[in-house]
C-alpha cells in the first residue's frame, strides 16, 4: 500500500512538474497579450490592466509554478506601475483587519497545540464513544471536526493521524472482514472531518476570513464570528453527520463489530496525559472567554465596549497568552515570541494579495463590467445558479489550492450575482462554503494528502467516497444557502 501510494505520488509530481513549466510562462504571456491586445468594448484602461494582472496571479496560483505566497505580492508591482492603484492603497490590503484577526485566532491555535490541549479533548471524545466500530470513528470525527473550527484543518488531521493508527494497530489484532473496511473508513473519516469542522467557524479555515475580507471591503459590510456561525455551524453539523452515515453504513459498511482491545488503548493514551497542568487550564479559560466573546460580542459586549470588534477580541486573547504564565517555574509566558515564527506568513500574503485584487475590482470599474456581460444569467433562476457556481469551485478546489480558488473568484462572482437578480452575499457564501469541500483528490485538501499517505487507502477509494460526498456537500450548500442565508443573514 505505502509503496503504490509512494509510486502515485512519483507520478503526480512528475505531471506536475510539467504543468508547473507550462504555467510559468503562461501567466506573464497571457498578461501582456490582455494587456497590450485586448480593448473590450465598454472597459477602461485600469479594468484592463487589473483583469490581466489577475488572469496572471490566477494561473500562476493555480500552477503553483510559483509559491503562493510569492504570486500573492505581485499586486504591489504591478498595480502602482500599471496606475490602478497608488502604492499606499496597494499595501493597506496586506494589513486588512481580518488579516490581524487570523492571526490573534492562530496564536491561540497554537497555545492550544503547545499545551497539549488538543490531545486531552481528542482524547476524551473519543473515550466516551464506547467500542464499537462505528461509533469509534463517531468520536474520531466529532473530535476533528471540533479542532478544526479553532485549529487549521492540516495540524488538526497530522495531530488526528497518529491517534487513528495507533487504534488500526490494535484492530490488526483481531483482523476479520470489518478490518480493512474499518482502516480506510476511519482514515477518511479523520480527513473529512478536518475539512467539515472548519466550515463551522470565521477563523476555521482561511477562506472564510478571505470572503470576509471582500465583503468589508466591496460593500462595507462586516460578517461577524456569530453571523458566520449561524450559517457554518448548522452546515458542518449536518454535512458530519451524513458523511459518518454514508462511511460505517453505506461506503464501508461496518454493522455493531467491535473493537477489541480499542478502550484499552485509549485508557492508556488518557493516562499518559496526566493531571491538566496550569498551562492547559490557562489556555481553556482564554479559548472559552474568547469564544463567548466572539459570539455575545454583536448583542452584549458592545452595549458597554462600543468599538469592540472581532479582530480586537483576537488580539487581546494573543497577548494574553503571551502574558498569562506558563506555570513551569521558568518565569516564561504561555507564548514567547518564538512561537509566532510558526504563524502561516505565506497564508496572511495570499490574505493580502486577495484583498487588493477584490479593491481593484472594484475601483477599476472592471466588476461593474464582468456584471454587465452576464444579464442573461437570471434566465435561468437563482437555485440553478447557485448550483452551477457550488459544484464548478467544489470541483475546481480538487485540483487547486482552495484558498486561492476563493481569492479569485469572489470578486468575479460579486457582479455576476448582480446581474443573474441574486444578492451577491448568496453565490459569494455558497463559493466559500464549497472550496472546503474537496473530498475526492488527494491533493484536494491537505487532509485528504495527509490520510492519503497512511498507505491504507487506495486513490480509487478517495474518488469512490469523495465523489459522493462532493455531491451531498454541492446539494446541501445550495439548500441551505436558497433556503436560509437570506433570513439568517436578513439580506434584502
Amino acid at each position: 500500500m505505502a509503496e503504490q501510494a509512494h509510486k502515485h505520488a512519483q507520478n503526480e509530481g512528475n505531471q506536475g512538474a510539467v504543468w508547473n513549466r507550462i504555467g510559468f510562462w503562461a501567466g506573464p504571456l497571457l498578461f501582456l497579450f490582455l494587456w497590450l491586445g485586448v480593448r473590450p468594448a465598454g472597459m477602461s484602461q485600469e479594468a484592463i490592466a487589473v483583469m490581466a494582472v489577475t488572469v496572471w496571479i490566477s494561473i500562476w496560483w493555480i500552477s503553483e509554478s510559483v509559491p503562493l505566497p510569492v504570486t500573492s505580492l505581485l499586486p504591489i508591482i504591478l498595480f502602482p506601475l500599471l496606475k490602478v492603484s497608488a502604492i499606499g492603497a496597494t499595501t493597506s490590503a496586506y494589513g486588512h483587519p481580518l488579516v490581524f484577526l487570523y492571526i490573534g485566532g492562530f496564536l491561540l491555535a497554537i497555545a492550544i497545540e503547545k499545551t497539549g490541549l488538543h490531545n486531552r479533548i481528542a482524547i476524551n471524545i473519543i473515550r466516551s464513544m464506547g467500542v464499537k466500530l462505528h461509533m469509534i470513528i463517531l468520536g474520531f470525527m466529532i473530535s476533528t471536526a471540533f479542532l478544526s473550527m479553532w485549529i487549521s484543518n492540516t495540524a488538526t488531521a497530522v495531530m488526528m493521524l497518529p491517534i487513528g493508527l495507533a487504534i488500526i494497530k490494535v484492530a490488526a489484532g483481531t483482523e476479520n472482514e470489518y478490518t480493512t473496511r474499518f482502516n480506510k473508513a476511519l482514515m477518511l473519516a479523520i480527513a473529512y472531518a478536518a475539512s467539515i469542522g472548519g466550515v463551522a467557524t470565521l477563523i476555521g479555515t482561511p477562506p472564510n476570513l478571505v470572503l470576509a475580507g471582500v465583503i468589508r471591503d466591496m460593500y462595507q459590510t462586516e460578517i461577524s464570528f456569530l453571523q458566520w456561525f449561524m450559517v457554518g455551524f448548522p452546515l458542518a453539523v449536518v454535512l458530519l453527520l451524513i458523511c459518518w452515515f454514508y462511511l460505517t453504513r453505506i461506503g464501508f459498511p461496518l454493522g455493531q463489530e467491535i473493537l477489541h482491545g480499542g478502550h484499552e488503548e485509549m485508557n492508556k493514551r488518557h493516562a499518559g496525559l496526566g493531571m491538566m497542568s496550569w498551562a492547559e487550564k490557562s489556555v481553556t479559560v482564554v479559548f472559552v472567554t474568547i469564544a463567548l466573546a466572539w459570539i455575545c460580542r454583536s448583542f452584549i459586549l458592545q452595549k458597554f465596549i462600543p468599538g469592540i470588534d472581532d479582530t480586537i477580541i483576537a488580539i487581546a486573547g494573543g497577548i494574553i497568552l503571551f502574558l498569562l504564565p506558563a506555570g513551569n517555574g521558568k518565569g516564561k509566558g504561555i507564548l514567547v515570541w518564538e512561537d509566532a515564527t510558526k504563524l502561516p506568513w505565506g497564508i496572511i500574503l495570499l490574505f493580502g494579495g486577495g484583498m487588493a485584487l477584490a479593491d481593484a475590482f472594484e475601483s477599476s470599474g472592471l466588476a461593474l463590467w464582468i456584471g454587465g456581460q452576464m444579464t442573461g444569467l437570471s434566465v435561468l433562476g437563482v437555485f440553478l445558479v447557485i448550483l452551477l457556481v457550488v459544484a464548478i469551485v467544489n470541483f475546481l478546489t480538487e485540483f487547486t489550492s482552495n484558498l486561492a480558488t476563493v481569492t479569485m473568484i469572489l470578486p468575479v462572482l460579486a457582479p455576476i450575482a448582480v446581474s443573474a437578480g441574486i444578492h451577491p452575499f448568496m453565490l459569494m457564501v455558497a463559493a466559500t462554503m464549497a472550496a472546503s469541500c474537496g473530498f475526492m483528490m488527494p491533493a484536494g485538501t491537505p487532509p485528504n494528502a495527509i490520510a492519503f499517505g497512511s498507505g491504507y487507502l487506495r486513490i480509487t477509494d478517495m474518488i469512490k467516497a469523495g465523489f459522493i460526498m462532493n455531491v451531498i456537500s454541492i446539494l446541501l450548500i445550495t439548500v441551505l444557502i436558497y433556503f436560509l442565508l437570506e433570513n439568517l443573514w436578513h439580506l434584502l
